[in-house]
C-alpha cells in the first residue's frame, strides 16, 4: 500500500465526516458557515503524519489493509481533527498570524469583524471564534473516532490511548506556556515540553493507538513506542530549527516567526546555556519581540550559530533518530509496516532548512 493511497483514504474519511456534520451545523444558523469555511481551509493543508503513524501502527500489529478495513481510515483521520484543535488554540496562545501559508483562524475572524464594522474589539472576537472552533474540532475528533465503524472491543482498546494522548498534549501545552513565562532557559525543561506537547502526541501515541486498535501483541506495542518517542523528539527538534532557519515556503510561516513569538525551544535553551553575557542579553532582549525585523532575525540567528546551539541541536536530532531506528530494527513488526515506518522517519526528521 503506497503512502499516497493511505493519504487519500485518510483525506476521504476526514472530509466525508466534516461534510456529514455540515448540514446539522448550518441548520442551527447560516451564520455558522464561516466557521466551517475556516475549518475547510485549515484541513486542506497538513502532512497527515498522525493518521499515517496510526495506520502503520495498526498494520504493524496485524491490522488489515486500509482498503479491507475502512474503519481504520476514519479512526486514524480523527487525529487530524485533534491536530486542528491543537493548532487553532496554539495560534491563539502564541498570537501567530499565519498557519499553513494562510491567516491563522483567529486572524481570519478578526479581519471579518473589522470588514463588517461590528461592535467590540476585533481581536477579542477573533480569539473567541478560534477557541470555539478549536473546541468543536476537539469534540468532533472523539465523535469521529467513536463512529469510525471499528468493532466495540477495538474502539475500547484504542480509546484508552486516545484519552491519554489528549491529556498529554494539553498538559504539554501548559508546560510550554509555563516555560515561556519562567524563562529558565534550561535544556531539560525544554525537552520535557517537547516530549509531552509534541513527541508523544505526534508519533508515539498515534502508533500506540493504531497497534491497540488492532489488538497487537504487547511486544509489538512496546517496540513501536520505543521507536515512536525518540522519533517524535527528533521531529519536534527539527521543527524548532525550521522555525528559526526554515524557508517560509516549506514552513508556511514567515522567516524567524518562532523568534517573534518568543518560543523557548531546545534550540534557544542551548544558545542561552552557551552564550556569553552579551549574547544572552541580546537573546533576552530580542526574543519575543513581535516587531522583530529581518535584520533582528539575522542577528539572533547569528548568535544561535555562534554559540554552537544549532550544531548541538542537529547532533541531538541525529542521536534521537538513530535511537528510533535501532528500536524499529528490534521491533517484531510486519515487513511492509517496517518499510513504511522507515520512510516516515525520514519524512519527519530529514526536512531541510
Amino acid at each position: 500500500m503506497s503512502a499516497g493511497r493511505v493519504r487519500k483514504e485518510i483525506d476521504d474519511a476526514l472530509l466525508a465526516f466534516v461534510d456529514r456534520q455540515r448540514p446539522g451545523v448550518l441548520e442551527i444558523s447560516g451564520d455558522l458557515a464561516p466557521l466551517l469555511s475556516a475549518l475547510d481551509a485549515l484541513l486542506a493543508g497538513g502532512k497527515r503524519l498522525r493518521p499515517a503513524f496510526c495506520y502503520w501502527g495498526w498494520r504493524a500489529a496485524g491490522g488489515e489493509d486500509i482498503e479491507a478495513s475502512r474503519g481504520i481510515a476514519a479512526a486514524a483521520a480523527s487525529l487530524e481533527l485533534l491536530q486542528a484543535s491543537a493548532l487553532i488554540h496554539d495560534d491563539v496562545m502564541d498570537a501567530s498570524d499565519t498557519r499553513r501559508g494562510q491567516p491563522s483562524v483567529h486572524r481570519r475572524f478578526e479581519a471579518a469583524h473589522r470588514e463588517q464594522g461590528w461592535r467590540g474589539a476585533a481581536g477579542s472576537f477573533g480569539e473567541g471564534a478560534a477557541i470555539l472552533l478549536g473546541d468543536l474540532c476537539l469534540a468532533w475528533s472523539a465523535e469521529m473516532f467513536d463512529a469510525s465503524g471499528l468493532d466495540a472491543e477495538s474502539l475500547r482498546r484504542g480509546r484508552r490511548v486516545f484519552d491519554v494522548m489528549r491529556t498529554e498534549v494539553i498538559c504539554g501545552q501548559y508546560l510550554d506556556m509555563l516555560e515561556s513565562a519562567r524563562a529558565t532557559g534550561r535544556v531539560e525543561a525544554a525537552l520535557t515540553v517537547v516530549e509531552y506537547k509534541s513527541a508523544k502526541y505526534t508519533i508515539e501515541r498515534p502508533l500506540h493507538m493504531g497497534a491497540e486498535l488492532a489488538g497487537g501483541d504487547p511486544r509489538v506495542v512496546a517496540g513501536l513506542r520505543a521507536y515512536g518517542l525518540p522519533l517524535g523528539i527528533a521531529f519536534q527538534l527539527r521543527d524548532d530549527v525550521l522555525g528559526v532557519f526554515g524557508d517560509p515556503a516549506e514552513t508556511g510561516k514567515p522567516a524567524g516567526d518562532d523568534l517573534r513569538e518568543g518560543k523557548r525551544t531546545v534550540l534557544i535553551a542551548f544558545a542561552l546555556e552557551r552564550a556569553t553575557p552579551a549574547q544572552a542579553d541580546l537573546i533576552e532582549r530580542r526574543l519575543g519581540d513581535p516587531g522583530l525585523d529581518s535584520a533582528g532575525v539575522d542577528e539572533l540567528r547569528a548568535v544561535i550559530e555562534e554559540t554552537g546551539a544549532l550544531t548541538a541541536c542537529e547532533k541531538l536530532i541525529d542521536q534521537y533518530t538513530d535511537q528510533a531506528r535501532a528500536a524499529l530494527d528490534a521491533a517484531p513488526v510486519a515487513p511492509d509496516a517496517r518499510s513504511a515506518l522507515v520512510d516516515l522517519a525520514v519524512a519527519a526528521t530529514a526536512r531541510k532548512v
